[in-house]
């Protein structure tokens, strides 16, 4: 790693995605970079199906990019490639994932949730039942640890699902629209949280979401419009024309 990207957690140059459409092809991101300094946060606005999902999965590298490089904690790896067995055993202790659906086991109670993703890890020990107890106290949803799922308000599957994202100490956590399904009382709680505890821990968080007020509550702050990312906001031709109208 040069000496002036020493703080970096997470980088990503020159990130490029298409898609193929009938004929053609939609792109998606066009050259995009993203710098992530440990311990801050970092969110991500854009208009629905503008590619911010994607641009997470390249991070992850759960997608492979057209082009592009990708680097966690100085290990660079080229983003068009398929993940090695090596980056895939990094992954699960680099990074921690929450998805706006939750994806919790439905058949395992929420302590088995939170344990599983330690197993895909290290495994599963005293040490890592401790800290899941743990975490499900931070999440004020210490008193669920025996329920499933299905018997959890979304507010609470979401609390769980953090806690399950955060169990192997990760460096970085990424997290698509958190709050999506909650009302804005529990999605204002539950922000709350995620960012506090990302804080607590010393967890780099990028954080897609379409809430101003959760966007603005980040260290850094970039939009994503027509594959380019931006440190500020330019709106549609239409919602420009709209304003001058009104005024």
């Amino acid at each position: 790693m040069s000496e002036g990207n020493e703080n970096l957690v997470l980088e990503a140059k020159g990130l490029s995605k298409s898609f193929r459409l009938g004929d053609g092809s939609i792109r998606v991101l066009a050259d995009a970079d993203i710098r992530l300094e440990e311990a801050s946060s970092l969110s991500i606005q854009g208009s629905s199906g503008c590619g911010k999902t994607t641009l997470l999965n390249l991070l992850a590298r759960l997608e492979k990019a057209d082009e592009g490089k990708v680097s966690w904690d100085g290990y660079e790896m080229e983003a068009s490639s398929s993940p090695s067995s090596r980056e895939s055993v990094m992954r699960a202790d680099f990074l921690g994932v929450v998805y706006q659906a939750y994806y919790l086991i439905p058949e395992l109670n929420v302590l088995e949730n939170i344990l599983m993703a330690a197993r895909l890890s290290a495994g599963a020990n005293r040490e890592s039942m401790d800290r899941a107890r743990s975490l499900l106290s931070r999440m004020g949803v210490s008193d669920k640890e025996r329920q499933i799922p299905t018997k959890l308000s979304g507010g609470e599957r979401q609390r769980v699902a953090i806690a399950r994202a955060l169990i192997n100490n990760p460096r970085v956590l990424l997290a698509d629209e958190p709050t999506g399904n909650l009302d804005e009382r529990t999605g204002g709680q539950v922000m709350d949280l995620l960012l506090a505890t990302c804080n607590e821990e010393k967890t780099g968080l990028i954080l897609v979401t379409h809430n101003p007020s959760f966007a603005e509550a980040a260290d850094s702050r970039v939009f994503l419009k027509e594959g380019k990312l931006s440190s500020r906001w330019e709106p549609e031709a239409e919602e420009t024309k709209a304003n001058d109208e009104d005024n």
